[in-house]
């Protein structure tokens, strides 16, 4: 799904960090590899339609091998197709499939970590290819996840396996070859995972076939309906027990609602699935209908903090409610199936749009809670966490470790995206009016209303935000996205009072 006409617009939890009391910035112990940034002549000469991995898990090897199938339109002619793959992972071959069941071996070529494909011939604007390509090893392990990614082979309670991946901040090329540019999404992807028997496969989208293989594995495969961003992409592998079921949307659709917990946490899981219907419930009046109805609203618990995969979101924390009585964690992650899989930014440098609008989702679900006090608490909190170190929403475009790491080492993390985001827009909501914000947010999120049927997922900006909240609001807001947004340090306010009036002025 290429940013054509939409000049329109994960997590990295760094909000929720302060909702559950632990260290907003973060020493890291390794930088993490870069993913987005400006995309290279190569690929931005073609759309990525559709993505389908099959994929075989060895845990006690902590191995992967299998095959990436890429379904893509050439928008500009092209000789080398180009994907990102990290550099422990080995390409052993690339077929052209040019007519089942007719392929050919292409020649390709690593460098450092893309794989560059050539074409016997230019390819043109408008031809539609499929090129699979073989690959396997042993993928980057995640040192310090979310924020450091890579696999996670870690054990249960009972000596099990529990298999994850974290690749936001590192890119879905940790673990299989893709575009790894936020500014291109699949129409649609097909996942065939096959792992030991005995351990469940949860991921994204919706489950079409589980199959037991002659050699004692089993392979699950999982469908995705709607444009994804590649590092949504998950896995989760477990002995899983399952906890289910069904929203009633504010449309009357029924959504499948699964929770993949871990045995020996069932009980607990049992206490906080509640939680999920309560947060969804919350959000769609806020912002509109979950977006994914049709295909399912999943959790599955995981090795480490959490991240927002799309229909699978992955919780690590520790079942305990935040001061403000809710699990802060599944409900940041929830807020981004909104805020980051229903409207994405193009680039890194509008990802406040997934972060600070998720982080603010989360202060005015504390305030539906506990009323202005507990409002005046979250915010407070914010504050005392600002750097200021790099405008919130740079013009320029800005690759995940430039966006969210402090030059000049990339070390430790800036939470400005997410908790100056959610000031922001907590400032814009008093300066345009409770009720122009909240239509605002509804507006950016569904701008023709919510579909009946379908995600309605689309590309967005910060420019794009600004529009409607100036069209609903009917007012002039540059200068407001300006000093905010648009630079790193913070406007002076002048206060003045005079015979019952008072005059603001930002400076």
């Amino acid at each position: 799904m290429k940013n054509t006409a939409r000049h329109t617009s994960a997590a990295f939890l760094i909000a929720i960090l302060f909702i559950q009391a632990i260290p907003a910035q973060r020493k890291l112990g390794a930088r993490p590899t870069p993913s987005g940034g400006r995309l290279s002549p190569e690929q931005a000469s073609y759309d990525v339609l559709a993505y389908e991995l099959n994929l075989q898990i060895f845990p006690d090897q902590r191995r992967i091998a299998g095959t990436l199938a890429l379904d893509a339109k050439i928008v500009q002619p092209l000789r080398w197709l180009v994907l990102d793959l990290d550099t422990p992972l080995l390409v052993t071959q690339v077929r052209w499939v040019q007519q089942e069941p007719v392929s050919a071996t292409l020649h390709h070529e690593r460098r450092d970590s893309q794989i560059w494909v050539e074409f016997p011939v230019l390819r043109q604007p408008g031809e539609r290819i499929r090129v699979v390509l073989s690959y396997g090893g042993q993928p980057r392990v995640a040192r310090q996840p979310p924020w450091v990614g890579g696999f996670l082979w870690e054990k249960t309670a009972s000596g099990d396996h529990w298999v994850a991946v974290a690749c936001q901040v590192d890119g879905a090329d940790l673990w299989w070859p893709n575009k790894d540019n936020s500014s291109d999404e699949p129409e649609k992807m097909d996942l065939k995972i096959t792992v030991p028997d005995g351990l469940v496969v949860a991921s994204n989208g919706t489950l079409r076939e589980t199959k037991l293989n002659q050699d004692g594995s089993r392979t699950f495969h999982w469908h995705v309906a709607n444009p994804i961003n590649a590092y949504n992409v998950s896995l989760n592998i477990a002995p899983y027990r399952t906890i289910s079921g069904t929203y009633t949307s504010v449309t009357g659709e029924q959504v499948p609602m699964t929770y993949w917990v871990l045995p020996e946490n069932y009980e607990k899981g049992l206490r906080l699935f509640p939680q999920f219907s309560q947060h969804l419930e919350f959000l769609e009046a806020l912002i509109g209908p979950y977006p994914f109805r049709h295909e399912k609203y999943g959790v599955a618990e995981v090795p480490y903090l959490g991240m927002e995969h799309q229909t699978i979101i992955a919780y690590g924390a520790d079942y305990q409610n935040n001061p403000y009585g809710f699990d802060g964690l599944h409900f940041h992650e929830l807020g981004h199936e909104w805020w980051g899989n229903l409207v994405s930014a193009t680039d890194w440098r509008d990802y406040w749009i997934h972060e600070g609008f998720t982080s603010y989702m989360d202060a005015l679900y504390a305030e539906h809670l506990g009323g202005a006090e507990a409002m005046q608490r979250f915010t407070s909190g914010l504050r005392r966490r600002l750097r200021n170190s790099d405008p919130v929403a740079p013009r320029e475009s800005r690759s995940t470790v430039e966006k969210y790491f402090v030059p000049p080492d990339y070390t430790e993390t800036d939470g400005d995206v997410n908790f100056k985001g959610a000031l922001i827009l907590h400032s814009l909501r008093w300066l345009i009016g409770n009720g122009a914000f909240r239509d605002s947010l509804r507006r950016f999120a569904y701008p023709s209303g919510a579909p009946q049927a379908g995600c309605g997922c689309r590309f967005a900006d910060t420019e794009e935000f600004l529009h409607v909240a100036e069209a609903v609001s009917g007012m002039e807001l540059d200068w407001f996205f300006e000093v905010y947004l648009r630079q790193a340090e913070l406007p002076r306010l002048r206060v003045q009072r005079a015979e019952g009036v008072l005059l603001l002025r930002w400076l």
